[in-house]
């Protein structure tokens, strides 16, 4: 399942000086890697990150993506209920009535997260079908492949390249290894985040010491951490228009997905 990137790239510290130029040519990677290389360096990334680096091919997927970035919209409309079927391969109907099972086989664990972080399991639920189909589908890229790729491509460089060094900051964490696999931008386990994101707001969501992209409750609680550390009111309304819809913009910047999110969780009721 192809999400949109989020507009929220947030900047890590470690990359304030960026050295490697961008291309627009697929012959340029190699070269690309190794100004990458620096500014890694630079960054602190370490052994087995520097070998993910030079390990790292690049994404024949994400390059398509982003030379076609018609590829990447999937639906233009306006109307929720059109881009919750397009998304889901079904109807928003059939979207909807999953998301509501799959919500009350959880019920314990959503309302922890909500009493954690103020967010409503509806709002948690939705992000987390139009991500990955409650965690159906995790991506066949490799993570590092598809970061690199992306930020060495022009139209995305320098935006993405913090995202790309905190890539391999994770493979030096053992938060995921060289040939872990997500979305073809370098996105991440069951909420599908970017490295720089989940480098930021990764939370432990399950009581086990570690926050991995791959737990689902670890997944969870780090979106809920992410939404309320971006100005989330719990207990208030998150229709199109309210300060909470506007939050949903720190997840992503599209408003067709935005109006999705809203849609859905307002029609999965209690």
């Amino acid at each position: 399942m192809r999400r949109f990137l989020s507009a929220v790239a947030f900047g890590l510290c470690a990359t304030s000086a960026v050295a490697a130029p961008c291309i627009t040519d697929k012959g340029a990677f190699g070269s690309y890697k190794q100004a990458l290389s620096q500014d890694a360096a630079r960054a602190g990334v370490g052994q087995r990150g520097m070998q993910a680096l030079a390990g790292a091919s690049l994404s024949d997927i994400t390059w398509r993506f982003e030379s076609r970035p018609s590829s990447q919209t999937g639906v233009s409309s306006g109307d929720p209920a059109r881009f919750l079927a397009k998304r889901s391969g079904s109807s928003a109907d059939n979207f909807i009535s999953q998301a509501r099972n799959r919500k009350a086989r959880n019920a314990n664990m959503f309302a922890a997260l909500e009493r954690n972080y103020g967010v409503p399991a509806n709002i948690l639920v939705t992000i987390w079908g139009l991500e990955t189909s409650w965690g159906g589908y995790l991506g066949k890229t490799p993570i590092v492949s598809g970061a690199v790729t992306l930020a060495s491509y022009c139209r995305r460089h320098p935006r993405f390249e913090s995202h790309a060094i905190a890539a391999l900051q994770l493979v030096d964490r053992g938060v995921i290894t060289p040939n872990t696999r997500g979305g073809p931008s370098g996105e991440l386990g069951h909420m599908q985040f970017l490295a720089g994101n989940w480098q930021r707001f990764g939370a432990d969501g399950n009581g086990d010491g570690r926050a991995d992209p791959y737990n689902a409750v670890d997944a969870l609680a780090s979106a809920a951490n992410m939404l309320r550390r971006n100005g989330w009111k719990p207990g208030q309304p998150y229709g199109q228009g309210t300060a909470n819809f506007r939050v949903l913009s720190a997840w992503n910047d599209s408003g067709n997905y935005q109006r999705a999110i809203a849609y859905a969780a307002e029609r999965i009721g209690n």
